[in-house]
């Protein structure tokens, strides 16, 4: 069966159709459409600045490398358990965690506890600056010399002392949390 060729529709044809749409289209369908176009043109508009049309294609890049990673998911996931964290969160756990945070605030930020904390960075730095360009010098021998020195023996006393004073004050601390 031969096909026949399709022929373009004729001018009245289009012209009918035309009229057929008119008629069928309430007022406030036409402002719908009006609106909506309105809104398109808007939208065109802001794509075709040109920070805005930079801004986009960052963005379809950035959520392409997303996608090829499949760091994506991970991403939602993240926004969702951001979503339920402050969804579970009440206002006394937020009055806590702010108590909790000025206690800890006005223990630490005291001038004793920066002084030793400079000191101690201070020493570490030191420490550094007196070991790293001097050659190491291995063997038992080397290590019985240096034990006979008595600064050596007075660090090793201190470590110890403090290990143990550590130790005791860990397991006071256990006991009065028993309790």
């Amino acid at each position: 069966m031969d096909e026949m060729p399709r022929t373009p529709p004729a001018a009245g044809d289009l012209s009918n159709a035309l009229n057929a749409a008119r008629e069928a289209l309430t007022d406030g369908m036409v402002e719908r459409m009006a609106s909506t176009a309105a809104n398109a043109m808007e939208l065109v508009d802001a794509v075709n600045d040109e920070d805005t049309r930079e801004a986009l294609q960052a963005a379809i890049a950035a959520l392409t490398k997303l996608h090829k990673i499949g760091a994506i998911d991970t991403l939602v996931e993240l926004v969702m358990v951001a979503h339920a964290a402050r969804t579970a969160v009440s206002d006394s756990m937020i009055e806590r965690l702010f108590a909790f945070g000025e206690h800890m605030i006005n223990n630490l930020a005291t001038e004793e506890v920066a002084t030793l904390a400079h000191e101690t960075r201070a020493a570490l730095e030191d420490a550094l600056d007196q070991t790293v360009g001097a050659p190491a010098k291995g063997g038992l021998l080397n290590v019985m010399r240096m034990m006979g020195s008595p600064s050596a023996a007075q660090t090793l006393n201190f470590l110890l002392t403090f290990g143990n004073n550590l130790r005791q004050r860990a397991q006071i601390l256990s006991k009065s949390s028993d309790t």
